[in-house]
C-alpha cells in the first residue's frame, strides 16, 4: 500500500455538469432576485439575447445557486447592529397561508428569514436560533409586537437583551415587509415551503447587497455593484 500523499486537486466548481456557462446561469439568477420578474420573464429576456433556456431550468438554477451565492457571501457580510426588529408576515404556498418570520437591525440589514407553518413558540425559537447561529452574535435589544410567545423565548435564548414592546416601535420591520410582498407579486405562486424559503432568503440577500451590507463589488460604479458582486461570488463557488 503506497504512503505517497494524494495530489492536491482544486475544489470542484458548483457549475460543473451544467450545459450552460456560469455567466449565463449567474445573470439569470441575478435578474430573478433583483427585479420583479417571473421565471418566464427571465426565459424571455435570455431568448432575446440568443440564449434558449426553459423557464423550468431558470427555476432550477435559482433554487440551486441562490443558497450557494448567499453562503459564499457570508464571509463578506457586515456585522449586524445590536437592535433587532422582529415580526411575522404572511404568504401563500400552494394555496395555504404560511408565516414568514423576518428581522432587520437598526441599519436596515435583514438579519434572517424563516418560513413556518405555525406562529408559535417553537417557530419563534427556531427563528432566533437560526439567526444567532448564522451571525454568531446576539442583540442587546429586540423589538417585537405583543405576541405572547416572545417573552419566554427571548428569556430562554437571549436573556440579557432588552425586550421592547411599544406601539409603533416596530414600524421599520412592518414597512420592510412590503418590499418582500412587492417582489412576490409577479410570481405565479409558490408551490413548496422549501422553494419559498430559498426565494425569500434570496430576496433578503439581494436587499442586503443593494443596501451596502456586504464588502462586495465595492470598486464598481454604484449601478454595477450588484453585477460585480455576483461575478465575485461566482468565482468563489
Amino acid at each position: 500500500m503506497s504512503n505517497r500523499p494524494r495530489p492536491w486537486l482544486p475544489p470542484k466548481s458548483a457549475f460543473a455538469g451544467f450545459r450552460f456557462p456560469p455567466e449565463v446561469i449567474i445573470v439569470a439568477v441575478r435578474w430573478y432576485l433583483r427585479f420583479n420578474l417571473s421565471y418566464r420573464d427571465v426565459e424571455e429576456l435570455l431568448v432575446e439575447r440568443g440564449v434558449e433556456v426553459d423557464h423550468v431550468t431558470v427555476y432550477r438554477w435559482v433554487q440551486r445557486f441562490t443558497p450557494l451565492l448567499a453562503g459564499a457571501a457570508r464571509f463578506r457580510r457586515h456585522a449586524p447592529g445590536d437592535r433587532w426588529h422582529v415580526d411575522e408576515t404572511y404568504i401563500k404556498v400552494n394555496g395555504v397561508w404560511r408565516y414568514v418570520y423576518r428581522a432587520i437591525d437598526q441599519y436596515g440589514q435583514v438579519i434572517d428569514v424563516l418560513v413556518s407553518t405555525r406562529r408559535d413558540a417553537d417557530a419563534a425559537r427556531r427563528f432566533f436560533r437560526r439567526a444567532i447561529a448564522t451571525l454568531k452574535v446576539k442583540p442587546t435589544e429586540v423589538v417585537t409586537d405583543a405576541a405572547a410567545v416572545y417573552p419566554a423565548v427571548l428569556d430562554e435564548l437571549i436573556p440579557h437583551a432588552w425586550h421592547h414592546v411599544e406601539q409603533h416601535a416596530n414600524n421599520p420591520i412592518e414597512a420592510d415587509h412590503s418590499q418582500l410582498k412587492h417582489r412576490l407579486r409577479p410570481m405565479r405562486g409558490l408551490r413548496k415551503d422549501n422553494t419559498a424559503q430559498v426565494v425569500i432568503t434570496g430576496h433578503a440577500f439581494m436587499q442586503n447587497l443593494r443596501r451596502g451590507h456586504y464588502e462586495l463589488g465595492i470598486d464598481a460604479p454604484p449601478a454595477q455593484r450588484v453585477a460585480a458582486a455576483f461575478t465575485e461570488l461566482a468565482r468563489a463557488i
